[in-house]
């Protein structure tokens, strides 16, 4: 196999929520642990489920269907947290991310990967890197970044743990 092309593509944790199946860059997943509850913390956006403690470190956990503005549904056997490192001013840091179940590791070259589309200027794609399509089936690829430190809620969510 060519050295270049193995440079180039990447490998993305995908999971499912509601039916539809996302991806992260997995350099980015720490773990993944079975749901169990988080400490609630008051006064936090309704997609902060609380925080747990990882080895120490408190970790801001969200729920990735509210966030998404889905349904809500009850936490069964297949619900999972993932752990990813998010880049934010304040360096990385991890937070959970409640799925509705893990899917499986996908290879995917570049060619496979295309760009958000545009839904104008009342929609956004911030959350959204790309859409890869592997196996007949899309794959949206989010911007962890984006996604979990909007408005820096999650850093306020830690602050008020520690202080």
């Amino acid at each position: 196999m060519d050295e270049a092309s193995d440079v180039s593509t990447r490998q993305f944790l995908t999971f499912l929520l509601a039916g539809e199946e996302y991806g992260v860059d997995i350099l980015r997943v720490q773990e993944i642990r079975g749901w169990e509850r988080a400490s609630e913390i008051p006064n936090t956006p309704k997609y902060v489920k609380g925080v747990i403690n990882l080895r120490g470190s408190i970790v801001p956990v969200v729920d990735l269907r509210v966030r998404f503005g889905l349904e809500e549904v009850a936490y069964g056997p297949t619900t999972v947290v993932i752990l990813v490192l998010v880049q934010s001013e304040k360096g990385p840091r991890p937070v959970g991310m409640v799925v509705d179940a893990v899917s499986e590791v996908y290879d995917v070259p570049p060619e496979a990967m295309k760009p958000p589309p545009d839904f104008g200027a009342s929609s956004t794609t911030a959350f959204v890197k790309g859409l890869a399509t592997m196996d007949d089936k899309m794959i949206i690829v989010l911007e962890i970044d984006e996604l979990l430190d909007g408005n820096d809620a999650l850093e306020r969510v830690r602050s008020n743990v520690i202080h």
